[in-house]
């Protein structure tokens, strides 16, 4: 299951872009919590336990709102900074326990099978209704004896207990394939770079400049 992270967190009068420059130059990460009909909570949370929590997804964050009360919530929306990866705001969604909610959960294969199959993910990530607090890390498929051909689809996954898969229980998740051999994927190198050739051979000339 996904880790339960505490985070102590200061209610925060100032919005704007000036005063969410002053809260990131404190270390600190402004947020916003809401959800169940209440009204948003502008908070402030510690930048670099913030930062480590986030890194696990699905985390369920318990927020201890200085001189308020403790929510859980569930991250919804994570914006970074494109250039040093600092988070710069949260949205936060608050949960009740016992509550059903969305998430994605990835997909991962494990087991050992044959050196000639390949294995190729068709989907990653799996949209599950599960319980706020029991949200899995990640739905582990076995492909141990995974034969060329060999498909495995939304409907034979292992679901944890409580999980409930409402899309299509056919939806293909990953396969079994043959590994390419050598001299095929030669045979697919020369044919690109020979079609890459003759498109360039194809090609008009460019215009020689003129004086007048």
């Amino acid at each position: 299951m996904a880790d339960q992270v505490t985070l102590s967190a200061t209610q925060r009068s100032e919005f704007g872009k000036g005063a969410a420059r002053r809260i990131r130059r404190a270390h600190q990460v402004p947020a916003v919590l809401y959800g169940h009909g209440a009204d948003p909570v502008h908070i402030s949370l510690p930048g670099h336990e913030t930062q480590l929590a986030l890194r696990v997804a699905n985390v369920l964050l318990e927020i201890q709102i200085e001189g308020g009360q403790t929510q859980l919530a569930l991250p919804k929306q994570v914006q970074k900074d494109p250039v040093n990866g600092n988070i710069e705001h949260v949205d936060l969604v608050v949960v009740r326990r016992g509550e059903k909610v969305s998430v994605q959960v990835q997909l991962v294969h494990v087991g050992e099978h044959s050196s000639d199959v390949m294995v190729v993910m068709d989907q990653n990530t799996i949209t599950l209704e599960v319980e706020a607090t029991h949200i899995p890390t990640q739905i582990e498929i076995d492909v141990t004896n995974l034969e060329i051909g060999h498909v495995i689809a939304a409907k034979d996954l292992v679901l944890p207990a409580g999980a409930v898969f409402h899309g299509n229980p056919d939806d293909l998740i990953l396969s079994g394939h043959s590994v390419p051999s050598q001299s095929s994927i030669d045979a697919e190198l020369d044919a690109a770079s020979g079609a890459g050739e003759a498109a360039a051979a194809a090609a008009p000339a460019p215009a020689a400049d003129t004086e007048e």
